[in-house]
């Protein structure tokens, strides 16, 4: 009998031990490295921590309350009215008001960093900030989570300042330092503070993350495989990154046919398995399948034959091929389409410093919104296609986006995920439903 219970007191103190192990505890700084700049817009992960929006994406993307607590729709949701959370102070110490709100808003709006804004005025009505628009935005609130709506303040020196669970306190050997905001309306997150190395090359990064000098680094999708073959902890989102082909509506290209032409003689099979090493999803959509249900109903069947026609005997000049992302991943993209549309008879080159005008342009798209309605609203924002999809229903949604489509000046070709290493100090870390990761949560052990 005594042998027995020593035993079982054996056994409950390793369990006691094991949840001590696992609990989050205060303290520390988790060392992060990125290949970006941490304050971009509309994924940069310092923003994300240091400033809030009104709402949030929950994992079933629907909005969540964050700093409004609630929200209602009038006049067939032409009119919204946003109660803020009480209490809210930006780190400076000054009051989160409807007119703070409103002043960070109109900054917003007015420098078109997102394109036009979805309502036409916005005003304040006690601590309840009231949105009116045109046209109907039955999507409002999911729009508000993007983070191109930022609720900040401009400090003395014209920094932004936030009310988010961290707030910057400098450099330190190139790295942005992030510290605790004691008094988070979220409650004080359990690290102590974040040092963000940017513009760091993954070889490095990883190199770091082996030797412990870093405890998150990135995975870019076509190392997925790489990644789990080194047993690197790896945590992968759903695909929020759309590689699209855009194509100047005029000039050389402002004939529909010739577009069409375009989007038939790419390849995405071989961009999929190729060159990103089969991690992402061959789509003709601007939504994935995932999130909208239907986009195989969109070809994404190559007709090298069918472009031949399209495209018929025009003489047309050399195209030039720009690329929005300096990534290996997106270089060795832009040239398999080059050799694509060589195949279909045309000229193209890649941008150079000298290069004409682009007419083609290879994008990498970053989608936040979580639900279909909103996701699209936002993508054709992206694209500059702005106004609101008609309707919510699925069978609405996909007419919009079948129309958005159309013309042939933006070809959906892959959707890929976002993926990050983590050391063996992290824990507690997972990822939000676009793909960031949520380190308002996360706690390390030690106090390195």
């Amino acid at each position: 009998m005594l042998r027995r219970f020593a035993i079982s007191g054996f056994l409950f103190c390793l369990v006691l031990t094991a949840g001590a192990r696992t609990r989050p505890r205060y303290g520390g700084t988790l060392r992060m490295e990125t290949t970006g700049d941490p304050w971009q817009m509309p994924d940069g992960v310092a923003r994300r921590l240091v400033l809030d929006t009104l709402t949030t994406i929950g994992e079933s993307g629907a909005a969540h309350p964050a700093l409004a607590i609630r929200w209602e729709s009038q006049d067939a949701a032409h009119r919204w009215e946003f109660v803020l959370r009480p209490g809210v102070r930006f780190h400076d110490g000054t009051p989160l008001t409807a007119e703070s709100v409103i002043a960070s808003l109109d900054q917003v709006c007015a420098n078109g960093s997102i394109g036009p804004c979805p309502w036409s005025a916005v005003h304040a009505v006690g601590s309840s900030v009231i949105f009116v628009a045109d046209s109907p935005v039955p999507d409002l609130p999911e729009l508000l989570a993007q983070t191109g709506f930022d609720i900040f303040r401009k400090d003395s020196n014209g920094a932004m300042d936030g009310t988010g669970p961290f707030r910057v306190s400098g450099f330190q050997n190139g790295a942005l330092i992030l510290t605790a905001n004691d008094d988070s309306w979220q409650g004080r997150p359990f690290l102590d503070s974040i040092a963000i190395d940017p513009h760091r090359a993954i070889r490095d990064q990883w190199l770091d993350l082996s030797v412990g000098n870093a405890d998150m680094v990135e995975v870019p999708p076509e190392m997925l495989r790489q990644a789990q073959q080194q047993r690197l902890n790896v945590l992968v989102s759903r695909p929020v990154d759309l590689l699209a082909l855009t194509i100047a509506p005029d000039g050389p290209l402002s004939s529909p046919g010739v577009r069409q032409s375009i989007a038939l003689a790419v390849d995405r099979a071989a961009l999929c398995n190729v060159i990103f090493q089969k991690q992402g999803e061959i789509t003709a959509s601007l939504l994935p399948e995932s999130l909208s249900g239907y986009a195989f109903l969109f070809s994404t069947d190559r007709d090298l034959d069918r472009a031949r026609v399209l495209r018929g005997g025009a003489t047309l000049p050399v195209l030039v091929l720009a690329v929005d992302d300096t990534g290996a991943s997106m270089q060795l993209a832009a040239e398999r389409l080059v050799l694509n549309l060589h195949e279909a008879g045309f000229n193209v080159q890649i941008a150079s410093s000298n290069s004409h005008p682009a007419s083609l342009t290879l994008r990498r798209v970053y989608l936040q919104a979580a639900s279909p309605r909103a996701a699209l609203d936002e993508m054709l924002a992206r694209f500059g296609q702005n106004g609101t999809v008609s309707g919510t229903d699925p069978a609405s949604v996909w007419q919009s986006e079948q129309a958005a489509l159309a013309n042939a000046t933006i070809v959906p070709l892959l959707w890929l995920p976002r993926a990050w290493a983590v050391g063996e100090r992290v824990r507690d870390l997972s990822l939000s439903p676009d793909g960031m990761p949520s380190l308002a949560n996360a706690s390390v052990e030690g106090t390195q």
